[in-house]
Formats: C-alpha cells, sequence, structure tokens
C-alpha cells in the first residue's frame, strides 16, 4: 500500500507543475485555513478575501518554496503576514456590530428554546472573552487550539520563541478561566 504523500512533497510536485497535487493541499487545508481566518477577522467577506489573497500567494510562491519547515506552518505564516497587513492597513480591530444580539436572535432553533438560548449564551461568553484578549495572546491560542499546530509552529508563525508562545498561551488560558468563571 502506498503511503500518502506529504504535503511538503505535494507542495514541490505542484511547483514542477502537477496542478493536482494543488487541489490535494487546498483540499487539506482549506478549511481550517478558512475557519482560522474568520475567527481572527470576525467578518466572512474579509475573511474570504483574505482566503483567496493567501492561497494566491501559495501559487505565486511554488517555484520558490523550499520544505524548511512544514507546509502548515509556512501557509500559517503566509496568513499571519497577509492578516498583519491587514491590521496594521486597519489601524484598529473592529468592534462586534451594533446588532449582532438581534441577528443572533434570529437563528432557526432546532433544540428547545432553553437548550438552545444557554448553548447560545455559552458561546458568546466564550467568544467575548476570547475577543477581551490581547491580539498576541488571541492569536496563539486560537493557532493551538483550533489549527492545533506545535508550540514550534506557532513559534515560527509568530516569529516568537517557543517559551513566548507558551507563555502567552498560559496568560490567554489564565484570563479565559477568570472571565469564564461562573
Amino acid at each position: 500500500m502506498q503511503a500518502e504523500p506529504t504535503d511538503e512533497d505535494l507542495m514541490l510536485a505542484f511547483g514542477a507543475g502537477d496542478g493536482g497535487a494543488f487541489e490535494t493541499l487546498y483540499a487539506r487545508h482549506r478549511l481550517r485555513l478558512f475557519r482560522h481566518l474568520q475567527r481572527q477577522l470576525r467578518d466572512a467577506s474579509l475573511a474570504e478575501e483574505l482566503f483567496q489573497d493567501v492561497w494566491q500567494r501559495v501559487i505565486s510562491a511554488r517555484e520558490r518554496y523550499r520544505p524548511d519547515a512544514k507546509f502548515s506552518t509556512w501557509l500559517h505564516q503566509i496568513a499571519h503576514n497577509r492578516l498583519a497587513d491587514h491590521w496594521r492597513a486597519k489601524s484598529h480591530r473592529p468592534d462586534a456590530p451594533e446588532d449582532a444580539r438581534e441577528q443572533a436572535e434570529q437563528l432557526p432553533d432546532p433544540d428547545s428554546p432553553e437548550r438552545q438560548l444557554s448553548a447560545f449564551e455559552e458561546r458568546r461568553r466564550l467568544q467575548l472573552a476570547l475577543e477581551e484578549l490581547p491580539a498576541d495572546q488571541r492569536e496563539v491560542l486560537l493557532l493551538r487550539l483550533e489549527q492545533e499546530l506545535t508550540l514550534e509552529e506557532i513559534g515560527e508563525i509568530t516569529g516568537v520563541g517557543r517559551e513566548t508562545v507558551k507563555s502567552r498561551l498560559r496568560y490567554a488560558m489564565d484570563k479565559l478561566r477568570a472571565r469564564l468563571r461562573p
């Protein structure tokens, strides 16, 4: 039985002209990358725009790619840089829409109203707590929990050392625990 090609092998094959290799890479990473961008930006259309831009940069760099790090680390480094460019240009994070609560209340309710409200309130409390974290702490927390990256990979993406990543994760978790304590 033949082993699945690694992401790095697929990217090298794509750089050599194999379009199918790109399709496989895209299928493997598109959902996680999009979710990461959407959580960072809190705006689906803006996340879609940056998502497309990140993949365009991957395509543009295909012939220069060298597997010095895992492909997923390299991909998230591109996303991190693109997010940094976006925030630098915008110079602040947008506030939640004023009608966010009304929009949430209009969502269809498949469970009992009480259960749905409780689940929504918990998710909202968590989302608000995440939004209150400093950007550097939120980013390492989301990369660790949602993207399941190692401390070393997060360090490569964010440009800080492993111990700094650990410290940011610890501070983020402490703040979340304090904020979400009943």
